[in-house]
This record gives structure tokens, sequence and C-alpha cells, in this order.
């Protein structure tokens, strides 16, 4: 029976971008009646001003910071780029083998950090690299966007300090999911993007240390907006609606989102797949599937066409599906090809983990088939697969 009948599409790719949530929506809404610009100083422009420091607020409440260092932005590619602009202009960078594109090409000429198999940043390098290299600008991910894997970012941090290197914190993936306390353990600045945890696409913000926020240069300077650190008008709706999605997200979903992720685990090793970095600290609402012997592309096609939504690594690569350069840093060479990830939203229903393992249990029957050299499904007969 097909996965997809009588049933209605089953998103599971919140780590591309979550849906979004309702509190966002009305606020966003809410905020489309405003007339005015936060810049004038009429009655119209003040209520909308009033709404993007009520927004600011909210943000640097949620993140421990002081409201005057939330720079309101498009999204955390601008924000990584301004963190990396500002503070890598005069310094050596150091970047992890996994982080996400954005980082990348933001510090194409930096040094490349190492991870071990589970995906954890390699520590004894970084001491060695910052103590031959102090004061460094470091970024590093809190949880990767294709396994979900935790960075150890403690020790990092920590490290960071001894040397008097600056630690820059992409924690788009983990904003929302995970309580961290990032600028308490010594991040410089952190980027995170509104539509990873149910707000408005297009909107995000980079959050300053205290220290770090005084004369920030602008990457893109224009009229003065935020203290001068980043021209444009500011898109009031969606800054309303990222407000009110960080006030929405509960970590606590993701005791349930637990619950979901290590029901689809347990079935997919039944049919022979390989979860990527399950040793390793993750969030609750990813896993990366290896099926060897089948490409990430056909098994995203696949789950396509039965109505169910997963990506192949990385969303942010003008929809082409490409082995992942996370896994082959992690030294997952014959699987970087043939691994997916799935990513639990929100509103995930419970009965997911029942529907993705039957559309998945055909994947793995034909990949099956594939190793074996097979082109009979009979002569490829397993009853735990067919």
């Amino acid at each position: 029976m097909s996965a997809s009948h009588g049933a209605d599409p089953l998103y599971l790719d919140a780590n591309a971008t979550e849906p979004l949530r309702p509190e966002a929506r009305a606020a966003l809404i809410g905020a489309l009646d405003l007339l005015g610009n936060p810049a004038s100083i009429h009655a119209e422009g003040r209520n909308a001003r009033r709404c993007l420091e009520a927004a600011r607020t909210t943000v640097a409440d949620r993140f421990g910071a002081r409201p005057q260092d939330v720079v309101f932005c498009s999204g955390a590619t601008e924000a990584n780029a301004m963190a990396i602009h500002a503070f890598g202009a005069t310094r050596p960078i150091v970047i992890g083998a996994t982080e996400h594109d954005a980082v990348r090409a933001a510090a194409p000429v930096a040094t490349i950090m190492p991870v071990d198999t589970a995906g954890l940043a390699d520590l004894a390098w970084l001491e060695a690299e910052l103590a031959a290299r102090p004061g460094a600008l470091v970024c590093v991910m809190a949880a990767n966007n294709e396994t979900g894997v935790l960075s150890p970012l403690a020790q990092i941090a920590a490290i960071c300090a001894g040397h008097g290197a600056l630690l820059h914190v992409d924690a788009v993936q983990a904003a929302g999911r995970i309580l961290i306390d990032y600028l308490a353990l010594g991040a410089t600045s952190v980027a995170i993007s509104a539509h990873k945890l149910g707000g408005p696409k297009g909107v995000g913000a980079l959050i300053l240390a205290p220290a770090a926020a005084a004369g920030l240069p602008a990457l893109i300077a224009g009229g003065g907006q935020e203290q001068g650190r980043r021209g444009g008008t500011p898109a009031l709706p969606a800054i309303a609606g990222f407000a009110a999605a960080i006030t929405a997200a509960d970590p606590a979903e993701g005791s349930r989102q637990t619950r979901l992720r290590d029901a689809i685990e347990a079935g997919v090793r039944d049919y022979g797949a390989v979860v990527i970095g399950a040793g390793a600290p993750r969030l609750p609402n990813t896993t990366c599937l290896a099926l060897p012997g089948l490409s990430a592309e056909t098994q995203v096609i696949a789950l396509d066409l039965e109505r169910i939504s997963v990506s192949a690594g990385s969303a942010c690569s003008s929809g082409k599906v490409a082995r992942s350069h996370v896994l082959t840093a992690m030294g997952l060479h014959d699987l970087a090809g043939c691994a997916i990830r799935v990513s639990l939203p929100w509103n995930a229903p419970d009965d997911a983990p029942a529907r993705f393992l039957l559309a998945y249990r055909a994947l793995a029957a034909r990949a099956l088939r594939k190793r074996s050299g097979f082109s009979n499904s009979r002569a490829a007969y397993i009853p735990s697969l067919v």
C-alpha cells in the first residue's frame, strides 16, 4: 500500500524551514497594519518604532542579551557574514569542517578545524591551533544542520578564552529547540534566523556581546538604521512575527520530538540503514539516515512521490542534491552520497514514524536488491522488507 494513500502530506524537513507558527502569523498580519516607518518621528512612526523595539526586547530576553545588542537583518546568512566581516577582517579565522555554506563562503581563506566520525570538533587540534595563532576568530555552529550533532560549545568557548580568541556561533538550528546561554558561555556573537524556529522567512538577527557591540562596522551601509550597523528600513511585519515565534518556541517540545525520532531510528535500523552521529549529543528533532546502495537523490524523489518531504544535506544549495561535505568531513565517504535528513517540525503528527517507515521500507528493499546485484524482487526476498 502506498504511504500516501488517503493521507495528508507529511512534512519532515523542519531544518530547511519550520512551518509558520500561528502566533507568528498573527503577529505578522497585525504588524502589516502599522503605517509608519520606525525612523519617522510622527505618531505613526512612533507606533512602528514601539513595535520594533518590543520585538528587539523579546529577542534579547530569550538569548540573555541587551536589546541594544540585537541587530535585525535578513537572516542568518547575512548575520554570519556581518560577524565574519566585522571580527575577522584583521584576525586569522578558524571554522569547523562541518559548518554551513554561509560561513564557509564568508570565510573562504579560513583554517579548517577537523571533526571526528561523530562530527564533534577536535578540541586538541583547536587548542594547539589557537596557541600558535592567538587572537583568532573561531566560527562554530551550535548544532549541525544535517546531522543534528551538538557542538561542545562550553569547551570550545573555554579554549577560545584561554587564547584571546573571539567566538562566533551559528545558532540557527539550535535556537528555539534547545536552551543554551551563548553569551554566558563567552560567545562574541550569535546568528539566528526566524524561519528555523517557526517564524517568517527573510528575517534574522546578529546578537552581540556587550564588549563587541560598540563600533560594529556595517556590512550594509544606509540610513543609520540598527544604530548604524545595518542599513535599510526594517522588515517590521517579519520582525514582529520573529519575536512571536521565539516566544512560542518551547524547547520542551523536544521530549516529544525525541520520542518520534527514536521510533524512526529504531525502525530504519531493521532495514539496514545507518544513523549518522547516533553516539553524539544531537538535536531532538533531527536524524541523518544513510541507506547504502541508494543515492540520496533517489530517496528524496521516491519519498516525495509518497508525499513525504525530507532533504539531502542542506536545503540552501539552490535546490541541488550534492554529496554532503559534512559527512565527508566526518570521514564517511562511502555514505556521503546516500544519506537523507529527516527533521521533525514543531507540529509533527504522532503517526509520522509509522508513515515514514512504511515508505522507507520500500526504499530499503530497493537498496538491498541493488547491493545484491539482483533485478528480480523475488531473488532479493527478505520477509522483513517485502
